[in-house]
């Protein structure tokens, strides 16, 4: 397993910068904007919420039958400004909408309070055709949704988890090749530590276990970042540390793999790894920089992490996160990762002007991956990045839409399913490249 090494810690200062400073190319790749309009770009015919906005979340699904079917989990309005009431959005392949409601035991459609960042849905197919959706939880029990077949109402099912009575953060969801689901959050609100834990669904069995507590240390809290599955059954999980009990900004992005079939967890490199990890044995893909220090002030300057998303070329991870360094001017830029030897080597993707916490990250092999991020300003706000000679270029990825948030998914046609919310405009977009 690979640690943060003495000498990530004892390097100068200007070997830092120069690490994590973009050259001039990269630098001129970032501001090549030419507008290159998605394949489709369309607006769901359901008004959504402002609050509706994450980085953490995974809120999109796909799924491949007679075509290509997308599943939006989304906030709506609720009864006062302060609520919403979650949903999903489904489009057929002709293109035709649904909506189905998320539904409270008492039949109503279920209404939660507003917390930005925190009370977002995330969903996921399983292998039966029912959607799973966990949603609007900041240190709450269990808010679990689901179908009973293709199609059927999205009713509670909280009860069915383990950890009753437990505090859930940050649930992110993904699907199994072989219809299981995957399921990674924060769980605890202890002031001295709260844990990262992994669950799984067991498809044909129809119950959700424990896996694991994937990572805990005292006086640390563990954020998820992502996670997906690869052809093997193996399952890539991406996450960050901050100081207990909670913070704006963290530190320390992690990586870790869970195989099923042996029931093991391993590095990047595939060395054998003992969980629950701490910062001191997780694989680190960002370590800490100059002037970087632990903080629970959420007016702190000084480096850290704030999001990250994961995709995978074959089983290799490929990474991209937003981090603001000393030399960064606040800016939080965006770098794609990769695990190389014992090591990470790190690209800059994007580093004009700050960004918003929102990333996404597909595979191409023409085009060494694909890294989507967000802009705080200007009229368009969402870019995708690639690298298809040494340099990152950046375009356009929904011309015209003023979405100011995003999530990708990549789907079984190789095209990649975006998620454009608008919170200034109340209004989410579809859209494909």
């Amino acid at each position: 397993m690979r640690r943060p090494t003495a000498r990530a810690y004892a390097a100068s200062a200007a070997a830092l910068a120069a690490l994590l400073t973009p050259g001039p190319a990269a630098q001129a790749a970032g501001t090549d904007r030419a507008a290159a309009a998605a394949t489709v770009i369309e607006k769901v015919p359901y008004t959504m919420d402002s609050s509706n906005q994450a980085a953490w979340w995974t809120p999109a699904a796909t799924y491949k039958g007679r075509g290509q079917y997308t599943y939006f989990a989304f906030n709506e309005p609720g009864a006062t400004a302060a609520t919403h009431r979650p949903a999903i959005a489904r489009r057929d392949p002709d293109g035709v909408w649904s909506r189905l409601p998320l539904l409270a035991a008492n039949g109503q459609q279920a209404e939660f309070p507003d917390d930005n960042g925190h009370n977002q849905p995330s969903v996921a197919r399983d292998g039966s055709g029912r959607l799973h959706v966990f949603t609007s939880m900041h240190a709450n029990p269990w808010r679990y949704f689901r179908t009973e077949a293709p199609g059927g109402a999205v009713t509670d099912h909280s009860a069915e988890l383990p950890d009753q009575g437990e505090a859930i953060t940050y649930p992110v969801v993904t699907t199994a090749p072989n219809g299981d689901l995957y399921l990674a959050a924060r769980v605890g609100a202890g002031s001295d530590q709260r844990p990262g834990k992994l669950y799984r669904w067991d498809n044909a069995a129809s119950h959700w276990s424990v896996v694991a507590t994937f990572a805990v240390a005292l006086n640390r809290s563990v954020y998820p970042d992502d996670l997906t599955v690869d052809a093997a059954g193996r399952v890539h999980l991406l996450y960050e540390w901050a100081k207990a009990p909670a913070t704006a900004f963290r530190h320390q992005l992690s990586y870790l793999r869970y195989d099923p079939a042996t029931g093991a967890f391993a590095d990047s490199a595939g060395g054998a790894v003992t969980t629950p990890v701490t910062p001191a044995t997780s694989d680190v893909i960002q370590e800490l920089t100059t002037g970087e220090e632990w903080s629970i002030d959420n007016a702190y300057t000084g480096p850290a992490v704030q999001s990250a998303k994961l995709t995978l070329d074959g089983s290799t991870p490929k990474v991209a996160y937003r981090y603001r360094s000393a030399d960064s001017g606040g800016n939080f830029r965006v770098y794609y990762a990769y695990p190389s030897g014992s090591d990470w080597l790190r690209q800059t993707v994007y580093a004009d002007g700050q960004t918003a916490a929102a990333l996404g990250i597909t595979w191409d092999a023409t085009e060494a991956g694909r890294v989507y991020y967000v802009t705080t300003s200007g009229t368009d706000r969402v870019f995708a990045a690639t690298r298809p000679g040494t340099t990152w270029t950046s375009q356009s990825a929904a011309p015209g839409v003023s979405a100011d948030r995003l999530a990708v998914r990549r789907d079984s046609d190789g095209n990649d399913v975006l998620y454009l919310p608008d919170t200034a405009h109340n209004s989410l977009y579809y859209g494909v490249r």
